[in-house]
């Protein structure tokens, strides 16, 4: 007889005690937890570890075989490029679930981001807003869940770090005597496996490792910007009036030279502890970086995959200096 399997309840891996260099190690067998979870959720150390989206599409795969409802979790302040990418490996019914609204300024309104989705004729059965942090529309997610679910199950699937594990510990919180706590960090790629979670004798909750979006600023920064880049509360929208010939450098991980145009309005959305600063283009801040250039409509925006969005009013070709990794494109205005 062999070892009877078992598995972290933080994060989903397979636990062993055998080597300390591999994934799931713990010092004992008994625990509940490995010790990457363990050293994360106690002194706040993280420990990257890169999954291949391969293994991530075999789990989307298994979920398209059941007939289990499924939360799609997306970011507001870093929309997935396509939102209809989903649907290439699963026909369940689908919430699309808009997380994070407690980083959006309070004046824009949730029906103006709902319509914004609306107008896409995405394939979903229904569309709200949510903050876990605030508990903002728990109780009308919850509802909503009890309408379209087909069986117990329910999947909550996403790109890395839109906050899957953080909404399943709300719900837990809220409405389940079960004390499992899901494992949250900054940090792509921090649930590894499945993780079946009964919130009560009618629903059990699934959180996902999460595709790993390869285009994404954050896998391209340290520990200390990766803090920086995510905002911890309401964004205060920074508006700059630039002419032809002018930049901006936002954090020292990007900058935007106004190549051709008008005055122009840039409202840049990116976390509040960035700094922002405007030069002239003679300056030569980031200029050995790689860069790009764009042109932008009428009420479009400049998306910084995993940094945010820069609104820009009128018609403009920009510059953008950046890790080359780094996706950098535009779409129609979110505000």
């Amino acid at each position: 007889m062999g070892k009877e399997k078992k598995y972290c309840i933080g994060c989903g891996i397979l636990l062993q005690d055998e080597n300390m260099m591999q994934e799931g190690y713990t010092t004992s067998i008994e625990n509940d937890i490995c010790s990457r979870c363990f050293r994360m959720r106690n002194y706040g150390e993280y420990q990257i570890i890169t999954k291949s989206n391969e293994e991530y599409i075999d789990i989307l795969k298994s979920v398209n075989k059941t007939n289990d409802l499924v939360l799609y979790m997306v970011d507001l302040l870093n929309i997935d490029k396509d939102l209809t990418y989903i649907r290439k490996y699963i026909n369940n019914k689908i919430i699309l679930v808009l997380n994070k609204r407690d980083v959006l300024p309070k004046s824009v309104k949730d029906s103006k981001i709902i319509e914004y989705f609306q107008k896409q004729d995405l394939d979903f059965q229904d569309i709200i807003v949510v903050s876990p942090n605030k508990n903002y529309h728990i109780d009308e997610l919850l509802l909503m869940i009890k309408k379209y679910k087909t069986s117990k199950n329910i999947y909550v699937v996403g790109h890395t770090n839109v906050g899957k594990s953080t909404l399943i510990n709300t719900l837990m919180k809220n409405y389940s005597d079960n004390k499992c706590e899901l494992t949250i960090s900054p940090l792509p790629s921090t649930t590894l496996n499945k993780i079946s979670i009964k919130l009560n004798d009618d629903l059990t909750l699934v959180d996902t490792p999460g595709l790993v979006d390869r285009g994404n600023i954050v896998n391209y920064v340290d520990s200390a910007l990766l803090k920086k880049i995510n905002p911890k509360k309401e964004i205060k929208p920074k508006v700059y009036q630039l002419k032809k010939g002018q930049c901006l450098v936002i954090g020292g991980l990007v900058r935007v030279d106004y190549l051709e145009g008008d005055k122009n309005s840039f409202s840049v959305y990116v976390s509040n502890d960035l700094q922002v600063d405007k030069f002239n283009m003679s300056n030569e801040t980031l200029t050995d970086s790689f860069s790009e250039e764009l042109e932008v409509g009428f009420h479009e925006d400049i998306v910084i995959s995993g940094l945010g969005f820069i609104k820009i009013v009128e018609k403009a070709k920009v510059r953008v200096y950046i890790n080359r990794n780094v996706d950098v494109y535009t779409r129609r205005s979110l505000i």
